[in-house]
């Protein structure tokens, strides 16, 4: 089980991770939240379903190409200019939608620093972090939004097959990312296999 998810009886997943992976998982999880940015301000209105429905959020795309990554245009080609309709269309769908994606990410990045905050590693054991089905779809969620903002602050794009990246000498500043993104990439893979089995 260590350093991969292995399926539970009943349902959700597990896995092996020690003090290490622990701390860098953790500390993953914290710069993503981040980047998303703290949750909407407690408001008179916060606790109606309606108007937090119709609340607005922004229109424009994030400056950040991370952010532009994890919320992207619902219209256009990504990378390719968008026509005065298409902007439109993007900029009247990302009002309504933005807000309560950003929220989810959070939700879902919270969750993956709590579920480690649960663990205790006793000296150099590692810590079986057990998942319920929907900490399984929460952890899936982080781990997917942590891989494509290191993603593209490697400038990785769709088309590399990651060779390069495997080939970075060691003093390379890049290699510690590159580590992460693929540690990263395993462990979805293996949560992915362990809640389909």
């Amino acid at each position: 089980m260590a350093g991969h998810f292995e399926p539970l009886a009943g349902g959700g997943a597990a896995v092996a991770l020690d003090e290490v992976e622990i701390s860098i998982l953790r500390s993953l999880a914290v710069q993503l939240l981040e980047l998303i940015g703290p949750g909407e301000e407690q408001g008179p209105d916060a606790a109606d379903p309606l108007a937090r429905l119709f609340a607005e959020g922004p229109s424009e795309p994030p400056a950040d190409p991370a952010l532009a990554r994890l919320f992207p245009d619902a219209y256009g080609t990504p990378g390719a200019e968008q026509d005065r309709q298409q902007r439109a269309y993007a900029a009247e769908f990302r009002r309504y939608t933005e807000n309560d994606l950003r929220a989810r990410k959070r939700e879902d990045a919270l969750a993956v620093v709590r579920s480690l905050d649960s663990l205790s590693v006793a000296g150099d054991r590692a810590a079986v972090l057990r998942l319920t089905p929907e900490q399984c779809r929460q952890w899936l969620g982080a781990l997917n939004d942590l891989r494509l903002t290191i993603g593209t602050r490697l400038e990785i794009t769709e088309e590399d097959d990651g060779e390069a990246l495997f080939g970075l000498p060691d003093d390379d500043p890049r290699k510690p990312m590159v580590m992460a993104y693929l540690w990263l990439g395993g462990l979805q893979e293996t949560l992915v296999e362990a809640l389909m089995s």
